[in-house]
């Protein structure tokens, strides 16, 4: 159970961070939590043979949305 209290209260201090302005560092660090984490919910998903293949294209979707997000920022916000 503390594990699930951990991963969430990373992923909403994340969403802040990414969503308040300023704060250069901290947003890369942000990203890259988001992308570990969810690149490492597809590996588990893929590890234990899920049949349905949307438990592995949900988390992959949003590691990619993640990155995609932090490649095209505009240069003001870039370290």
């Amino acid at each position: 159970m503390r594990d699930h209290t951990i991963l969430g209260t990373a992923k909403i201090l994340a969403a802040v961070v990414l969503s308040v302005p300023g704060l250069p560092r901290l947003k890369e660090w942000a990203y890259a939590g988001v992308v570990i984490n969810m690149t490492g919910a597809a590996a588990s998903q893929a590890a234990m043979n899920h049949r349905s293949i949307g438990d592995l294209i949900a988390p992959a979707a949003f590691a990619g949305l993640a990155i995609l997000s932090w490649a095209l920022r505009p240069p003001t916000r870039r370290l």
